[in-house]
């Protein structure tokens, strides 16, 4: 399943030239995982009460195009791989003009207490039911 997410870009999010600073991206990209979760029925709050985390491991960033002050980005979030210890994502970020401005990859480990842990099996099988094996590009 491929997860939708909306943002604005703020003056705050933006460098010297109007664009959306690097950093930035990377809290658009958690705030865009963490709805997708939510979506699930397996939010932050959720994972933490069944005593799991998750931790990205790896993220590999691909600046395409700029992203500018006060346009709307869409960010589409799917995994296309997990395991028990470990989900594949990928997230694409998209001007208002539908354009592919942005393209990530990254890994994130299961843990509990902070440690690399692998997943309940029936927790395991509910992540499965969203995997999405289809590249959009």
């Amino acid at each position: 399943m491929i997860f939708t997410f909306n943002k604005k870009i703020y003056g705050y999010e933006c460098d010297i030239y109007g664009h959306m600073n690097n950093a930035a991206y990377l809290q658009m990209l958690e705030a865009a995982r963490s709805d997708a979760l939510v979506e699930m029925d397996m939010s932050i709050a959720k994972l933490l009460k069944l005593d799991l985390q998750l931790f990205v491991l790896h993220y590999e960033l691909d600046y395409l195009k700029a992203l500018d002050l006060e346009d709307t980005v869409t960010v589409k979030s799917w995994f296309y791989e997990a395991n028990r210890l470990k989900g594949f994502w990928r997230q694409e970020a998209y001007n208002s003009q539908n354009e592919l401005c942005f393209s990530a990859k990254f890994t994130v480990v299961y843990a509990s207490q902070g440690k690399a842990k692998r997943l309940p099996i029936d927790v395991h099988e509910h992540f499965l039911k969203y995997l999405e094996k289809a590249d959009i590009n």
